[in-house]
């Protein structure tokens, strides 16, 4: 008897203790329910929890807690019914306090049975994560701005890979960049991208390598897209790693910079070629004031050598006078080919068929050749005329044919090519329009980078000594350039020279131009210039145009002739002058006096430069120094 009333003191120490337990608890409200949803017990979680002290609460419905909304959406018999049913109600939601503010629950309500499984009560467990609920929608937010950023980038294409390369995601960006919709590419591997050559490399499985090493992989290179259409990619690839440092992926973002390659690449070529073309004239001043300096010595050395074969009648000595004056002739042939190259030589240029030029002179230059030697010659139709020195043009062919006749010791074949070519802005040096292109090729043996980059500087030659002067190219780049052209040299090692020459082209109309506007009858022009070599020159040519000229050295004193003669129908100003006013004021007054005057400006300097110094300047017509007769009668027809 004894031992069945200490069972049950322990038990009910058991059952105190743990009532104890429960009701010191703070951090969850811990509470039991009758079978109607009554409340029957209350903790100190509860009271901190809801506000309602067990006096307030004991034998209220628990739905006091829940939302109207829930209530009204019968939330609180389906916890309990839920929980009779399955043994379990677990949910989160928002939950009302005694002073009517919310929380953000976690509840959890768990059926009380006795022995005989009856359903005596339920257990009900809540605890406050609002502070979990905030962070994780803090987070859902921050995710939500950071998908909606990623998603609104349009000009990157920026996705994820799996540490596969398999591709997870994809943004707008990827789809305007690469041609593929999310539909057609999420579960493609990211290789698809690369180019043929590159997946050969192995490159994509490098760059994931290299990645998950080191954390990130970052390269240029060509991209293809759906369409088979390739773009220079600026691409970076960054790991992806979990809290525990487990790679999960990767971050992928690419970028389109063709247009940033292809603008870097014309300014490199453009800076190259401005250099080139600096250093040439530089050489072309000082190749042309030694050749006029060696021009004055020979000219010394040959009247005295004249006036001792005169005097002189000892065969021996006589002998020696003649060498020596063939040595002087040859020196004057040397200072003209120096003066070639400088654009110093006088040309004698007209108008010209250049196939014709070509045809006539194709004896001569097949003479150059050998037996090892076979020429091909593809002559374009339709050919443009071109204004060019005959003489020189022929003595230009000729040097680049023997040069190429040089690079074929044992024989190949020199073509001769015509054609038409439209050029744009940098793509042959400073030239832009039309031209007729000459190409004097061969499959020689060609020349390494470094030796092309030289072949057109004086005295640069690769032959041996004697066996030329290096003047050839020289020459003809002087003479091309002089008549308002360029040329081009590629090369290759083993596989020969091409050479093209580019003239400027005579439009259809252009022949005739000169011809039209000497049938004008003495309409006069004023033309004001400070530079007198200018002015009289510029005077001469509309002369030859058949007008009657004015000058004016300064801008006050072409107004008084304006005012003056009233029957001036042009007025012709250079732009930039030292003596008074500029072309620009001049033309605004002379405007004033005579309104129907026509006016062509001159200048130098481009449009740009002018606008920036004198404002808008669109009402005048302009004509760029150095201009050509033809060019100066095109804009008078204008």
């Amino acid at each position: 008897m004894k031992l069945v009333k200490s069972s049950e003191e322990h038990l009910l120490n058991e059952a105190e203790r743990f009532q104890l337990m429960v009701t010191a608890i703070k951090d969850y409200a811990i509470y039991m329910l009758d079978t109607e949803g009554f409340i029957a017990s209350w903790n100190a979680g509860a009271e901190r929890f809801k506000g309602y002290t067990s006096k307030e609460i004991l034998g209220q419905h628990f739905s006091i807690f829940l939302t109207p909304e829930d209530r009204e959406k019968g939330i609180p018999q389906k916890a309990l019914r839920t929980a009779a049913e399955t043994g379990e109600f677990e949910a989160e939601g928002w939950r009302v306090r005694k002073d009517g503010s919310r929380f953000w629950a976690h509840v959890v309500v768990d059926p009380i049975r006795d022995q005989s499984g009856e359903l005596v009560g339920f257990a009900k467990i809540t605890r406050d994560i609002t502070d979990k609920k905030k962070a994780q929608e803090a987070l859902r937010a921050s995710e939500e701005r950071f998908r909606l950023l990623v998603q609104g980038v349009t000009d990157y294409a920026i996705f994820m890979l799996d540490p596969e390369g398999i591709i997870s995601n994809w943004n707008p960006g990827a789809e305007r960049l690469k041609g593929y919709t999310e539909k057609e590419i999420v579960g493609q591997h990211f290789s698809r991208f690369y180019t043929p050559e590159d997946i050969a490399e192995g490159l994509p499985g490098k760059a994931l390598r290299v990645a998950a090493e080191t954390g990130r992989f970052e390269n240029e290179g060509w991209r293809v897209r759906k369409d088979g259409s390739r773009f220079i990619a600026h691409a970076i690839i960054d790991t992806i790693r979990n809290d525990m440092g487990e790679l999960i992926g990767f971050a992928k973002i690419t970028r389109d910079i063709t247009d940033k390659k292809q603008t870097e690449e014309a300014l490199k070529k453009a800076n190259s070629a401005l250099f080139q073309a600096q250093k040439m004239e530089a050489l072309g001043k000082l190749t042309g004031g030694v050749a006029h300096d060696f021009n004055n010595l020979l000219s010394v050395l040959s009247s005295g050598l004249d006036v001792m074969l005169m005097q002189h009648e000892d065969s021996g000595e006589l002998k020696m006078l003649e060498s020596m004056q063939r040595a002087v002739l040859r020196g004057r042939t040397l200072t003209q080919q120096l003066l070639s190259f400088a654009r110093q030589q006088p040309l004698l240029a007209e108008k010209y068929d250049i196939n014709k030029l070509i045809e006539g002179f194709e004896g001569v230059f097949r003479r150059a050749g050998n037996t090892l030697i076979r020429f091909n010659i593809k002559l374009g139709t339709n050919i443009r005329r071109v204004m060019v020195d005959a003489a020189r043009f022929e003595s230009a062919l000729l040097n680049l044919i023997v040069n190429s006749r040089d690079a074929l010791p044992q024989g190949g074949t020199i073509s001769i090519m015509t054609e038409n070519a439209t050029l744009k802005a940098g793509e042959i040096g400073s030239l832009e329009g039309d031209y007729v292109k000459i190409t004097v090729k061969d499959n020689g043996l060609g020349m390494p980078a470094e030796t092309a980059a030289q072949a057109f500087e004086p005295f640069f030659t690769t032959k041996e000594m004697g066996k030329g002067t290096g003047l050839g190219l020289s020459q003809v780049y002087g003479f091309i350039v002089q008549s308002g052209g360029d040329v081009e040299l590629k090369s290759k090692v083993g596989a020969g020279t091409t050479v093209s020459l580019y003239l400027p082209a005579l439009h259809d109309d252009e022949s005739d131009v000169v011809s039209a506007e000497r049938k004008a009858i003495k309409d006069k022009v004023l033309v004001v210039d400070d530079e007198p070599d200018v002015m009289l020159a510029t005077s001469e040519l509309f002369r030859s145009l058949g007008y009657e000229v004015l000058t004016a050295s300064r801008g006050r004193d072409a107004l008084e002739i304006l005012q003056r003669r009233q029957d001036i129908e042009i007025l012709f100003a250079d732009v930039m002058m030292t003596k008074g006013m500029s072309g620009i004021v001049l033309a605004r007054a002379a405007r004033q006096i005579l309104p129907d005057l026509k006016i062509i400006l001159a200048s130098g300097y481009p449009m740009p430069a002018i606008q920036a110094s004198h404002g808008n300047v669109e009402e005048f017509n302009f004509i760029s120094k150095p201009y050509r007769l033809s060019e100066l009668a095109r804009q008078l027809r204008s």
